[in-house]
């Protein structure tokens, strides 16, 4: 069953658009979104809050709109976007008691739980926090009213990796009842390897992949040949070909026939399939 479902969602500007953008999310599933800066994964995140409003299609919240039941629906959803500049002379447990009045379900014994934990002093004030620490008291404050859907957007940017750590380990605890679920956009793919299930892959505005992460992670080979081994019509079946003094190196699929002339041969990180489908000579559509 999905907690969220993003149907055939359209966004036009002057110089970018979301085309027909359709994904969902289950209960109980971390859900990575990916994709190059200027892809579309903030907007098409803040077109799922209702911050920005979408040109055509509907975002359903437990099989119900949230145009049409904002306010209750919002309840159950908590967001985070980088950049948490405001109020900075501000204490976090004034900014705290400000934020739970909105949320009819808030709990102070979550909020002292996620606070302990990412080892947060609420008599700071927020311009006393790192950038790290400021990441990790949005979070607290979205936890702290037991939202069902947590909206991401860069969550482990600026973490130093014992943090980014402790905070994958949150999202696999927060989702473990199977009445959770995370919905995060990171340019930190290496996470995304740690703690996804699912996977979303966006580029110029159009989902290119959509489902489990290990179907992704499944669909290349890391290789690398000796020159003389391959032919030019091979090196073109390489993805991200590249030349290293008398090697190269590239991806295949992993039912090649090129993959016997390999000196060198492993499943490819999700890093690297990204990083050669954006940059190598791939077809606009993901094919697996």
């Amino acid at each position: 069953m999905e907690v969220l479902n993003v149907n055939n969602l359209w966004k036009n500007y002057p110089t970018f658009s979301l085309q027909d953008v359709s994904f969902s999310v289950p209960y109980g599933s971390i859900v990575g979104f990916i994709g190059r800066n200027g892809a579309g994964k903030t907007t098409t995140l803040k077109c799922i809050y209702g911050l920005v409003h979408a040109d055509k299609g509907e975002v359903l919240f437990d099989s119900k709109s949230i145009a049409g039941n904002e306010i209750a629906v919002k309840n159950d959803i908590g967001l985070v976007f980088g950049g948490f500049e405001f109020y900075l002379q501000k204490k976090l447990k004034t900014l705290k008691d400000v934020v739970s009045r909105f949320y009819p379900n808030w709990d102070d014994k979550s909020y002292d739980h996620w606070m302990k934990l990412f080892a947060l002093d609420e008599n700071k004030r927020m311009k006393e926090l790192s950038n790290g620490m400021k990441v990790k008291f949005s979070l607290a404050l979205a936890l702290s009213h037991h939202a069902k859907l947590l909206l991401l957007d860069e969550p482990t940017s600026g973490l130093d990796p014992i943090s980014r750590d402790e905070l994958l380990d949150a999202f696999l605890e927060i989702v473990s009842d199977g009445e959770h679920s995370i919905l995060f956009s990171t340019h930190v793919i290496s996470d995304l390897e740690r703690c996804a299930d699912h996977l979303v892959y966006i580029r110029q505005g159009k989902i290119i992949f959509n489902g489990m992460a290990n179907t992704f992670k499944d669909s290349y080979r890391y290789c690398e040949f000796n020159q003389g081994d391959l032919n030019s019509d091979e090196t073109g079946d390489v993805l991200h070909c590249r030349h290293r003094g008398d090697v190269i190196l590239g991806l295949v699929k992993p039912d090649s026939p090129l993959l016997s002339k390999a000196v060198i041969e492993r499943k490819a990180s999700m890093e690297e399939t990204m990083l050669a489908l954006e940059r190598g000579e791939s077809d606009e559509s993901f094919d697996i």
